[in-house]
């Protein structure tokens, strides 16, 4: 779905691309041909598995990944999007929750959460905010695991609000993998 549109979406405005780069472009140092995520270079040649397996602030996700045995399909060549929480977003869960969801009786929940984080295709920010303003204001993104988040813009923050309610603000964004783009977000999204 979101494939089809992406040629129409490159006539998001400059401003709007801005609006949604801005606080983030504070986050997303260069360094030559790639970007950091936790001190960790991403290179564009490796796949979303092999650059978050390097992030030290991507370690929960990369773990819960490997417990819901998707490490091939985020390492296949997709593309896909990925909304990836950080280990401090994974933090802010309940205690304990991150325990229980990588034991295996809890794969299947686990997995419904994980690809709930995964959008087919790639999606970068100007796509974001180009879905965005033809919204009116809100964005519907179906998800791999069905289910849809809405992005919105708040200042100049691109906000997901899950199923439950939940929001999630995009802290770094178009974290470029050979096998799609990953956006850094703050809260670990919650399909309904």
């Amino acid at each position: 779905m979101l494939k089809t549109l992406a040629p129409s979406l490159l006539a998001a405005t400059a401003a709007a691309t801005l609006a949604f780069a801005g606080p983030a472009l504070a986050n997303h140092h260069k360094g030559g041909d790639h970007a950091m995520v936790g001190g960790a270079a991403m290179y564009p040649a490796k796949n979303i598995v092999e650059n978050a397996s390097t992030a030290p602030n991507l370690k929960t996700l990369v773990a819960a990944v490997k417990a819901a045995g998707l490490v091939d399909t985020l390492a296949s060549p997709g593309p896909f999007t990925v909304f990836a929480p950080t280990d401090d977003a994974f933090a802010k869960l309940p205690a304990g929750t991150v325990d229980t969801l990588v034991k295996p009786e809890n794969k299947a929940t686990l997995t419904s959460i994980l690809t709930y984080h995964v959008v087919a295709g790639k999606v970068t920010a100007a796509d974001v905010v180009a879905l965005i303003e033809q919204g009116g204001g809100k964005a519907v993104i179906k998800t791999v695991q069905g289910g849809t988040l809405t992005a919105s813009l708040q200042g100049q923050n691109v906000v997901l609000t899950d199923a439950k309610g939940g929001t999630s603000i995009v802290t770094q964004t178009d974290v470029m993998q050979s096998n799609g783009v990953v956006h850094v977000i703050d809260t670990v999204v919650m399909p309904g």
